[in-house]
């Protein structure tokens, strides 16, 4: 085998076998294939293609790369979400699927970018430690049912290699090579179950409904193949998921979610996921288990689960109690409708830009966050309002002059003027 014939091939539109694809990924890890002509494939697959069994190939090749996670626990399940703005979705479903009795195990990563990370999120918890070795990670998980911690580099080096060439060769926009990417990290991670939420929108990676449909498909059949119980949803991502989009926002959003004190879209897709989630453990049929993730949540049960879980990785649990001990910003600055108005719509990438430049993200892996930078969404869509209504709250410790933020966080907002002109 050599790199130049198995370029060609996917050039040409011919199917690699699986121990050409093996020899590939393996070569490029170990360094033995060089970055340009990786390069050259990964812009072949963008343009061809792959077969859905080459698909499955590379997928298991990369989740090979590394190490694949064996925990001392007989049943474990995941829960993998495409990316988007607001999504605090996991700290959400793993209190609810361990109150339940399936223990989930997940591992995370950081923002970058216009999406948030879940990292990051649980680090705006005071003492909140992320970075733990696999024994605690195992002990949390048999205490509480649920941990997350942050990803280990012993796990998919492939993907972590491919992945910044891609970003760097304009060659991350291909179902085939994003499913890989996914699924192989996810693999590695070996949980029994796995529920994966595919967004489309402008929050989302995926644009369009269409594509995201596509990559949720061939997500859940990768998963299978691997033998794993695998369901892929479809999800929304046109507008916030929720209210608040930063760090401890969205960590207090959570919080308050689990007390009981904020319905709405948030919590029906939560509860549809955890749903699907318990019903692949086999907690019973769809329907069982949507009312046994809503009876955790109105019991307390999922939210003393998130509690002693915080405590157990060094947190102090008692947000749960009280939401203002989390980081508290020092500025805030209201945007208001100038005159009567119906709001049609967001960009949500905009929404996530503007948090990014109010300081709740980073553009490179070594910016510092403000861990209380964010926006709290006071609107939804279909909303009348008035003049001097609020439309959103940016929040900020290190962002003195919201001007550039107000200006791109305005311009993320479609909506038609519904106030009628006066005569005289």
């Amino acid at each position: 085998m050599n790199i130049i014939d198995i370029i060609n091939k996917t050039k040409k539109s011919q199917e690699l076998n699986e121990e050409e694809i093996s020899w590939l990924v393996n070569g490029y890890t170990n360094g033995d294939i060089p970055d340009y002509q990786m390069s050259a494939w990964l812009m072949a697959v963008c343009l061809n293609g792959l077969t859905e069994k080459e698909t499955f190939a590379l997928t298991a090749a990369m989740r090979d790369s590394g190490e694949i996670l064996h925990l001392d626990i007989p049943f474990t399940v995941d829960k993998h979400s495409t990316g988007g703005v607001g999504d605090k979705t996991s700290l959400i479903i793993g209190p609810i699927a361990a109150a339940c009795g399936v223990c989930m195990a997940k591992m995370s990563g950081r923002g970058l970018g216009h999406t948030g990370g879940t990292i990051d999120k649980l680090e705006s918890i005071e003492g909140y430690r992320t970075d733990l070795s696999l024994s605690e990670f195992e002990a949390i998980l048999k205490k509480t049912g649920f941990s997350i911690i942050s990803q280990s580099v012993e796990f998919c080096p492939a993907d972590k290699k491919m992945y910044a060439l891609r970003n760097a060769t304009g060659t991350v926009d291909s179902i085939p090579l994003i499913c890989a990417s996914i699924m192989s990290k996810k693999l590695a991670m070996n949980a029994d179950c796995l529920v994966l939420d595919v967004k489309y929108g402008t929050g989302a990676f995926m644009k369009t409904k269409e594509d995201a449909e596509k990559l949720a498909v061939l997500m859940e059949k990768a998963g299978k193949s691997a033998g794993k119980k695998c369901k892929a949803v479809v999800t929304d991502m046109n507008t916030p998921l929720g209210k608040n989009i930063g760090n401890a926002l969205e960590v207090k959003e959570a919080v308050e979610l689990l007390q009981g004190k904020s319905k709405g879209k948030l919590y029906d897709v939560c509860i549809e996921l955890a749903a699907d989630l318990l019903e692949l453990a086999g907690k019973g049929t769809n329907a069982e288990c949507r009312k046994m993730a809503e009876d955790a949540v109105s019991s307390g049960k999922a939210l003393g689960v998130l509690r002693e879980t915080i405590k157990l990785q060094g947190g102090n649990e008692k947000i749960c109690d009280d939401t203002s001990l989390l980081p508290k910003p020092l500025l805030k600055y209201e945007i208001r409708a100038t005159k009567g108005m119906k709001i049609l719509g967001f960009n949500c990438e905009e929404l996530g830009m503007t948090s990014l430049l109010l300081g709740a993200g980073r553009l490179n892996k070594t910016d510092k966050i403000d861990m209380s930078a964010g926006i709290v969404m006071n609107c939804d869509v279909g909303d009348q309002l008035a003049a001097d209504d609020i439309i959103m709250t940016l929040y900020s410790t290190v962002c003195s002059d919201f001007s550039d933020a107000a200006v791109r966080a305005l311009n993320a907002v479609k909506f038609e003027i519904t106030e009628k002109p006066s005569y005289t």
